[in-house]
């Protein structure tokens, strides 16, 4: 049976009008609304054709409302589950409301949706067309140092269009611009605009691939699903009586497009409720959510604001950890970053004695904020050490690793398989089917051409592939393989009879480190030209377990192993070229392949006792585990905007350290308001928006633990990274606690 305390007391007594609910982390949010929506549909007299319908953000959470409804229904309110309400996700309920209204914004009655995959490739293909045909295009952008790089013309530079797309077009479409709309404002616009140009281009290209599938993307529903509504009156009057009552989870992460559709749906007299937590919207980066719009929404006028500031979940010390996170971020030592509020009360609370639901026994010995500077290996390795001491006793226990991005992510999982550590990732594929699939396609040319250096080196950089994204790794990866190209007698290198060309180039004395590292690339060098006989299919298994280290990539080479298996069948002429090409075919899109998506179910911790969870901040949030380590956190993932921080949307061989897809972003906003566009300063304000998102990401990753917490930082593959300003705030702060305890 449900007890509530007294704070989610005062949210079950709501009985109309508008809500918001202000929820820290563990404070039992989903059961508290749960239990609010399983009491609307025991108690208000709804007709046949109404429903409470529930909102929430992901498909996993959808389920675990329906099922904590279903039993409070059953249980509390003896009713049968199923009846009187609807749990959906927005874009779900947005798909809906456009299917019943296709006419109106100009849709068939056959759309289809892409899902964020095929969307990607859409993409993709509209900026390689694109970047093929303005090899000029990086000519303004880069530094001088890259400028003749060919690497980064063909490589990083189309990343850095698509990200730049991929941002402009999202922007595009919650400002409700098409591309014939962003080129009507283009004409009159006073100013060129480069990187508007750009983009508007690949999004005119992207709404093509789109409209040849007859399809929509997930934005699209959203905007189109807000034009319905705002056209058609009789229609959003059915919709308005058939939900009397929303309710809408995780309201921080919502996008002003998303807002607006809730608000027409509730109406001026509609009830609605909106439960969330603004120190944890963490999205900024990725979409259009601001969690500033349900800031604005708990101050309205004749809004009921709440607070459900008891939390059972983590010790009395991590607790105290987390609330003076926040009241460190409000006093922020650079006030541009302090005015944005990037933490706000209310802080956390411990439960009350005698809760069901109450704290873990305080363990101040358990909260560690290492103040070592380490290298990347040197801190993996520590936290190795410590798990291999921690496990064998905590068996019944859960454990976390978590990391700012993917690719640490995969760096850690190998560390834990040479260690023998039993461990299960929760970690987003790095790229996608494609990626996995062009990865192989690269090998299988070595091995066509083994004489080759060019192949060589792709080979090198298919091997490194987990460390995109690094900067330091990026450098040390483009250098190895500038040396590998220049190879005239791959022999030299690989197979060496009198002179070995690896010992002249790099002296096993002076780095030995370096010499390690390209001696192993050698030796797996020497397996893959071992195995190139072997049946397709177990060549392809045996270079997917080399190469690949998430779940994902590893089923999607198999399914790549199987494919290519029955192309063998059907074409037994066929050798390593036609597969090499085959697979490119793949790569490009222009074959059928059904690759593995992530798993939408939701995943629970406890069903990973003793094992190690090796996942991001990100995927982290809305889990908790009895004891987490936090990785990395330096002022590379967590910059602070100081003037020696580095920030990861500032690649190295742009000029000026500028942030494009900032740049590109102001200027689609100068185009639409007829501003004045002043190049950087979109980047300098990105810059502040980016560290006070990445102190709500630490606030998150701390909340995580129930009663283990261990931070540590390391100085990056060149030791330029320092210690997150927080951190050592923080660190200082717990120290003086500890003597005073003392």
């Amino acid at each position: 049976m449900f007890k509530p305390r007294p704070k989610q007391q005062e949210v079950l007594d709501y009985r109309g009008g508008k809500m918001g609910v202000s929820a820290v982390p563990g404070s039992g949010k989903t059961s508290t609304l749960s239990y609010l929506a399983a009491s609307l549909v025991a108690q208000v007299d709804l007709a046949d054709d109404q429903e409470i319908l529930v909102v929430t953000l992901v498909k996993s959470a959808v389920g675990n409302f329906a099922q904590s409804m279903g039993g409070f229904l059953k249980g509390e309110f003896n009713l049968l589950p199923g009846l009187g309400y609807r749990v959906s996700t927005l874009h779900s309920l947005a798909n809906d409301i456009v299917r019943e209204r296709p006419g109106l914004v100009g849709l068939s009655d056959t759309f289809t949706v892409v899902d964020e995959r095929e969307a990607d490739d859409i993409l993709q293909e509209a900026v390689e067309t694109w970047v093929r045909a303005n090899p000029g295009s990086p000519d303004d952008y880069l530094s001088e140092d890259h400028f003749a790089d060919v690497y980064t013309r063909n490589n990083r530079w189309p990343d850095v269009v698509k990200s730049m797309s991929m941002t402009f077009i999202r922007q595009a479409k919650d400002m409700q611009l098409s591309a014939s709309d962003v080129v009507r404002l283009m004409k009159r616009h006073p100013n060129s605009l480069a990187l508007a140009e750009m983009c508007l281009a690949i999004y005119e290209q992207y709404e093509q691939g789109l409209r040849y599938r007859g399809a929509v993307d997930f934005q699209d529903l959203i905007r189109l699903a807000l034009r319905v509504l705002q056209v058609d009156a009789l229609y959003l009057e059915r919709l308005q009586r058939r939900w009397p009552y929303i309710l809408e989870d995780e309201a921080q992460d919502s996008s002003q497009l998303q807002e607006q559709i809730l608000r027409l749906l509730v109406g001026d007299k509609g009830n609605w409720v909106r439960v969330g937590d603004p120190n944890q919207a963490i999205y900024e980066t990725f979409t259009t959510a601001d969690p500033r719009y349900l800031r604005d929404f708990l101050n309205e006028r004749g809004v009921q604001a709440r607070e459900l500031p008891d939390s059972g979940r983590s010790t009395v010390s991590i607790i105290a950890l987390a609330n003076r996170l926040i009241e460190w971020s409000m006093a922020h030592p650079f006030v541009d970053i302090r005015d944005r509020q990037p933490l706000t009360p209310p802080y956390i609370r411990p439960t009350e004695p005698g809760d069901p639901q109450g704290n873990p026994p305080d363990q101040p010995q358990s909260v560690h904020l290492h103040p070592q500077r380490l290298t990347p290996d040197e801190e993996r390795q520590a936290i190795i050490r410590s798990l291999k001491e921690w496990l064998p006793e905590h068996q019944d226990k859960t454990v976390a690793v978590l990391l700012p991005i993917n690719s640490s992510g995969a760096s850690m999982v190998q560390e834990l398989r040479k260690a023998n550590i039993d461990y299960v990732e929760n970690l987003r594929s790095t790229t996608g089917t494609r990626a996995v699939i062009g990865a192989l396609a690269h090998v299988l040319e070595y091995l066509v051409d083994p004489k080759s250096s060019a192949a060589l080196a792709t080979a090198y950089r298919v091997w490194r592939r987990d460390e995109r994204g690094d900067e330091d790794a990026e450098k040390s990866i483009s250098s190895i393989a500038a040396e590998l190209r220049k190879l005239t007698q791959i022999e030299d290198f690989l197979w060496p009879r009198s002179v070995d060309w690896l010992d002249e180039q790099v002296s096993p004395h002076d780095n030995p480190a370096l010499h390690e590292h390209l001696t192993a690339f050698r030796m797996l060098m020497r397996r893959w030209q071992a195995v190139a006989d072997l049946p397709i299919d177990q060549l392809i298994l045996t270079l997917g377990g080399d190469l690949f280290t998430l779940q994902a990539e590893i089923a999607t080479a198999y399914s790549a192993a199987l494919y290519l298996r029955r192309f063998a069948d059907q074409h037994p002429e066929a050798r390593l070229p036609e597969f090499a090409a085959e697979l490119q075919a793949i790569a490009r899109g222009q074959r059928n392949f059904s690759g593995v998506g992530d798993d939408d179910d939701a995943f629970d911790p406890d069903r990973h006792k003793g094992k190690v969870t090796v996942t991001t901040m990100h995927k982290a949030k809305g889990l908790e585990w009895d004891r987490v380590y936090m990785m990395s956190v330096n002022n590379y993932d967590y910059p602070s905007a100081d003037p020696f921080d580095s920030f990861i949307g500032e690649k190295w061989f742009i000029r000026d350290n500028l942030n494009l897809d900032a740049e590109a972003r102001a200027q689609l906003e100068a185009l639409a308001t007829g501003d004045h566009y002043r190049e950087g300063q979109a980047t300098q304000v990105d810059r502040l928006e980016y560290a006070a998102e990445r102190l709500r990401l630490l606030y998150v990753g701390i909340t995580r633990a129930r009663s283990e917490l261990i931070i540590t930082w390391n100085a990056g593959r060149r030791g330029e990274q320092v210690e997150a300003r927080p951190l050592a705030a923080l660190r200082g702060w717990w120290e003086e606690q500890m003597r005073v305890a003392e």
